[in-house]
């Protein structure tokens, strides 16, 4: 058909000029067609081609954007992995908080209380330097009491012995032991002529010392003690005893030799006791009654009672049994 075709515009070529024409006119459009056909089926060629690249560009940027949606879910996931880590530090940073603030509180009261505690050591130490002060007082007083004493009995021996009276000093306390028989008969509590002798001598010369200017501050008082030996009821050497001081001490305040100030000032600090036979004197063990038989002069100062107790709390002794 097609053939016939060709040959009938190759006839009509030849027949005339219309039908040429008219068979040039259809081969343009064929041609036309044809190219039209071509320019299509490459187009269509181009738009595949260019689809399928796109296609592939577009799966490509799929799995690009599909990486990236998991990278972010990733990134999403560890921000709130991240999110939830903050929320536990933020809790553990508000627990840390609290405990800071309670922290701070109870240091603000230890605070108050080292003030508190601060101003109780300054009035201790106040009250500690005050009393060391007082101490250093007290050893300067004892200090100068002591050695009042032991120039009282070195005056005392020094006078009696100028005075050629056989009477024994304690280089201690000052004790001054005299013999009973002396002043007294056996069982008698009246003083005989040779014990007011003695005493004629003795008590001016003991109360000159004693009554001085510079020790009469410190002088307490001075102690007559009437000693026996265990022969007998206690009861009734205690009442011997007792009676034989006292006749010496009223004696003594009687005394002609003895001034007026000298008397004054001995009621004031003259004590007589009786001891029984509670202060025995023993040689080898066994009682000596003629010693323990006996008249003692003693003097005590004045805060004598506290160097006693003093004297026994640094030497760790129990105290003195009272008498």
């Amino acid at each position: 058909m097609a053939r016939q075709r060709i040959h009938n515009r190759r006839a009509g070529r030849g027949s005339g000029g219309t039908g040429a024409s008219w068979i040039s006119y259809s081969d343009m459009m064929a041609a036309l067609l044809l190219i039209f056909v071509l320019i299509l089926t490459y187009s269509l060629y181009q738009y595949f081609t260019m689809l399928e690249a796109k296609t592939k560009e577009l799966n490509a940027q799929q799995l690009v954007l599909d990486q990236q949606t998991i990278d972010l879910q990733l990134a999403k996931d560890e921000l709130d992995d991240k999110e939830a880590r903050l929320v536990i530090i933020q809790g553990d940073l508000d627990d840390l908080k609290v405990k800071l603030e309670d922290q701070e509180k109870t240091l603000s009261d230890l605070q108050i209380v080292l003030s508190s505690k601060e101003a109780d050591l300054e009035a201790a130490t106040i009250q500690l330097q005050e009393q060391k002060d007082l101490l250093n007082a007290q050893a300067l007083r004892i200090d100068k009491l002591i050695g009042i004493r032991s120039t009282m009995i070195q005056d005392l021996s020094n006078s009696l012995s100028a005075a050629n009276l056989k009477a024994a000093v304690d280089p201690n306390t000052g004790d001054i032991m005299l013999d009973s028989a002396v002043f007294f008969e056996t069982g008698s509590s009246e003083i005989r002529q040779e014990g007011k002798d003695l005493l004629d001598r003795f008590i001016p010369v003991y109360l000159d010392v004693l009554l001085r200017d510079q020790y009469s501050d410190y002088l307490g008082e001075i102690i007559i003690e009437g000693h026996t030996d265990s022969k007998g009821s206690y009861e009734s050497n205690l009442k011997l005893s007792q009676n034989r001081a006292l006749q010496v001490a009223l004696y003594c305040l009687k005394m002609p030799s003895l001034t007026g100030e000298q008397k004054a000032q001995l009621q004031k600090i003259l004590t007589a006791k009786g001891r029984s036979y509670a202060d025995l004197i023993y040689v080898d063990g066994i009682e000596d009654a003629d010693a323990s038989r006996r008249v003692e002069f003693k003097f005590s100062l004045k805060d004598s009672e506290m160097i006693a107790e003093m004297n026994r709390i640094l030497s760790g002794s129990e105290p003195a049994p009272a008498e």
